[in-house]
């Protein structure tokens, strides 16, 4: 061995003997400190060194919290959907979920885990945090579960500090752009209605369902230029977001279904909900007992939604401004006053759809149903409200061809002639079709039921206009007697 590696040996020796002589004296001063210091005076040390360390750092981490006291934090659920998306092979623990509302399997980051992003050339390093807490109870908006959670979760990104302002500015708002996209990818579609509180103190609330509805503009059995219609002006409305914040307009699109029952106006709600991704809210006006009741059901609801009223001429019984006026009047009974009766009223009802209310929220679609549009008062279907007014008409031969294709699967038939002839000359609905379409699996059988169902919807018809006829002589000759007695005396 040469002197010069010789002289070297005993250096070594005295750094690696320095080593372990400082990391035993670090373990010893670690193990006085727990012991025998008060926890204000080791977080005291702890944060004067973690300082210490971070004068001599290039990076800065940023912590995203699960949770803000005990409200959800959006941010996180938004980065935990953009990291699940990007999650490079490298990691080796996920966390696989899925609740019974659910359709798809979702994967996540599993605590401690990492893995490094790359935006514009900079690399972003992320990372899954979990630390113990006190023992604390989380309870729902309603009060009517809860649970227990023991700690905080946290994603944890860090990157040079150079790139903060990149990070803050660009990164951060295509982070959560991207997580919405991801998000409306698997998100299942659901059903809300109203449900009455059981008690008192707790307010009528909204309650859902998964929407597993079929319906599709494809298969609906309506005209195709009315279906084009629709399509273009939803694509059209989801489109100006932008048109709308500068011309100063709530973002919302009003449509009136009317016709008559069993004409598929329920059937169009769905499709319109499957073709944007949006929720239902179907609301009842018969479950809301006041305006403040109703304007905090609405307030409620999510943006990228349908509220639909349906029947909207009997489901309650809107009153103006002078009905609510006269119901004052008559409460005074004999020069007493009577409490006034809580009720939605039009005004209130009114407001709530295109008044300074209606701007509590984005990308909504309204739709009142009726099957007779000129009980509706004016006031309801006003353009602004009521922005497109679809006609659902009895079975036309277009819709008719369109049923057939759905439920037996033929495009043509030697007998489509005569059926569509008498279609014309005799109404019926798509439902009534569609139950005679669903008799038999053989077109030669459905089609000569489906005349005879003609003939015999013929004779209730003659039989009905019988009877109106009759009605109405019984009515004037009727009138005519009175007049007669009148003029006697």
């Amino acid at each position: 061995m040469s002197t010069k590696s010789k002289s070297k040996l005993p250096t070594v020796k005295t750094i690696v003997s320095t080593i372990g002589s400082v990391a035993a004296a670090a373990m010893v001063v670690r193990s006085v400190a727990r012991d025998y210091l008060p926890p204000e005076f080791q977080n005291y040390l702890y944060l004067g060194l973690r300082n210490f360390i971070n004068k001599f750092s290039t990076h800065l981490t940023l912590v995203i919290y699960e949770s803000d006291g005990f409200q959800d934090n959006e941010i996180y659920n938004a980065m935990e959907h953009y990291v699940a998306a990007r999650m490079s092979t490298g990691i080796h623990r996920m966390k696989v979920t899925k609740t019974p509302n659910q359709n798809n399997i979702a994967l996540t980051m599993e605590v401690n885990e990492e893995f490094t992003d790359v935006y514009n050339g900079v690399k972003l390093y992320w990372s899954s945090v979990s630390k113990k807490t006190p023992t604390r109870q989380y309870r729902s908006h309603d009060d009517s579960n809860y649970s227990y959670r023991t700690d905080q979760r946290s994603l944890e990104l860090t990157f040079h500090r150079e790139h903060k302002d990149l990070v803050m500015n660009e990164y951060f708002p295509f982070v959560l752009k991207e997580a919405e996209i991801k998000k409306q990818e698997q998100k299942t579609l659901k059903l809300f209605t109203v449900t009455q509180s059981s008690s008192y103190s707790r307010p009528t609330k909204w309650t859902s369902v998964n929407l597993d509805h079929p319906a599709n503009f494809t298969t609906l059995a309506m005209d195709s230029d009315i279906k084009e219609k629709v399509m273009k002006d939803l694509d059209r409305f989801v489109e100006r977001r932008e048109y709308y914040r500068i011309v100063g307009k709530a973002w919302k699109r009003g449509y009136l279904l009317y016709g008559p029952p069993g004409t598929g106006k329920s059937s169009l709600i769905a499709a319109m909900a499957n073709y944007l991704n949006f929720d239902i809210y179907d609301l009842e006006l018969t479950e809301v007992k006041s305006n403040s009741e109703l304007r905090t059901l609405l307030v409620a609801t999510a943006n990228r939604s349908i509220l639909v009223v349906e029947d909207i001429d009997c489901s309650v019984e809107l009153h103006d401004r002078e009905a609510g006026e006269a119901a004052k009047a008559a409460s005074r009974k004999n020069g007493k006053m009577y409490p006034e009766e809580k009720k939605v009223t039009l005004s209130g009802f009114l407001n709530f759809i295109d008044g300074l209310w209606s701007s509590c929220g984005d990308e909504r679609i309204i739709i009142f149903t009726t099957n007779r549009k000129e009980k509706l008062d004016p006031a309801l279907i006003r353009p602004g409200r009521m922005d497109v007014h679809i006609h659902m008409s009895y079975c036309t031969p277009c819709g008719f061809r369109q049923l057939v294709s759905n439920y037996l699967g033929i495009a043509d038939h030697t007998l489509f002639i005569q059926i569509e002839d008498l279609m014309c000359e005799i109404k019926v609905t798509p439902a009534e079709i569609a139950e005679q379409l669903l008799k038999d699996d053989d077109p030669d059988v459905v089609f000569s039921g489906l005349i005879e169902f003609f003939d015999v919807k013929r004779k209730e018809n003659e039989e009905a206009e019988a009877q109106e006829k009759k009605k109405k002589e019984e009515i004037e000759l009727a009138l005519k007697d009175i007049e007669k007695s009148e003029q006697s005396d």
